[in-house]
């Protein structure tokens, strides 16, 4: 038998990237995805199965299905799109039933890996140039987001000294940009004014979003435990990366940053949410050598992604945005995936055969 994996968020942007990834791995032998919506991205072998956001579903799931690998993908890390309450029911709550199912009697369970965020670093005047995954924060957390990532980052960390038979991979990844990625910066980076912190101007750093979902393949296919930093090489200045991106700096006051930030975004002129309010005072960096030392390189550098982006945004702002190309429906997948009307092809071309060695009907040529 081959792989047979869950992942969680199959309904969101990593979810079903990893999905679609992990699907074509002739050695998994099942991908099954979560989600509290239909996915967004064309499935060919990944099965879905809708879940409320604390998973409380996921050990009968685990129970029936045997699934040996759990990719969490589904934590917040952006406060703009969730409240409170809905962050730590996702991230604090629905890690804990997805470690009690991977924890339980009898588990199937032999791998987590959980996507995390070096938002756990924070952002600080007394900060190191580059972060190492044992350099402890310089400051307590002040956003919900990084107190939730921090909570779960210790939930998995009490879960792997309690199940050491288990390999546990946490992934702590730079802020991304990329062609499709939606988030703040990218958003901002996409209007004529990009918010900045009078007085500063920041090293930062990013992954790019292939690089992301390359990782999370990398990991679990090699079963890699431990815990990495991830990010492209590199660090660039705030104000170039604006000036990359065809936008200028709209400095904000260092003094009640927070109040005008929330102002402006409540009219849409920016987003600016407290959890990157430091970053782009102080930036960050952290250190990538561990993972490179499993294997893995991005191939992209900070600038790189920041390229990346460039090219998708001078795309989008010539010809305008793509209308959403799929669209999940499930009597829609499952004609593809079992009617015997639809001709399935070998990877040498030829017609697949049924599990009996016959070809089928619909593959003959006198069909």
């Amino acid at each position: 038998m081959g792989r047979r994996v869950l992942i969680t968020g199959l309904d969101t942007f990593w979810g079903g990237r990893t999905a679609q990834a992990l699907e074509s791995d002739p050695n998994v032998e099942m991908v099954l995805g979560m989600g509290t919506r239909e996915p967004m991205v064309s499935l060919e072998r990944a099965e879905f199965v809708r879940a409320d956001q604390t998973y409380s579903i996921l050990s009968r799931i685990v129970r029936a299905t045997q699934v040996d690998t759990i990719v969490h993908t589904f934590l917040v890390t952006d406060s703009t799109r969730s409240s409170a309450r809905a962050t730590h029911e996702i991230n604090v709550i629905g890690t804990m039933n997805l470690l009690a199912a991977a924890g339980q009697a009898g588990t199937p369970v032999r791998q987590v890996v959980v996507k995390s965020s070096t938002l756990v670093y924070g952002a600080s005047e007394l900060d190191p140039a580059w972060f190492r995954e044992e350099t402890p924060r310089s400051r307590p957390a002040s956003t919900r987001i990084e107190r939730s990532l921090l909570e779960v980052e210790g939930l998995v960390r009490d879960f792997a000294e309690d199940n050491p038979s288990t390999v546990v991979s946490v992934l702590r990844f730079a802020n991304v940009l990329g062609p499709d990625i939606v988030t703040p910066f990218t958003t901002n980076l996409s209007r004529p004014m990009c918010p900045s912190v009078a007085g500063f101007d920041p090293l930062v750093q990013f992954v790019e979003e292939t690089d992301v979902v390359r990782c999370l393949e990398h990991v679990t296919k090699q079963r890699v435990p431990g815990l990495y930093n991830v990010a492209g090489a590199g660090k660039l200045p705030w104000s170039e990366v604006v000036s990359m991106c065809g936008a200028r700096l709209l400095p904000l006051p260092p003094a009640g940053t927070a109040a005008l930030s929330k102002a402006l975004g409540a009219l849409g002129l920016i987003e600016m949410p407290p959890e990157i309010e430091d970053l782009l005072r102080f930036g960050r960096g952290v250190d990538t050598t561990r993972i490179a030392r499993t294997g893995f390189t991005c191939r992209y550098s900070t600038a790189g992604a920041v390229a990346s982006f460039i090219g998708a945004l001078r795309l989008r702002r010539s010809v305008g945005s793509a209308p959403p190309s799929y669209t999940y429906e499930q009597d829609v997948e499952q004609f593809f995936r079992h009617s015997p009307a639809v001709v399935r092809i070998a990877a040498d071309g030829s017609p697949r055969t049924d599990p009996s060695g016959n070809t089928p009907a619909s593959n003959r040529s006198d069909a």
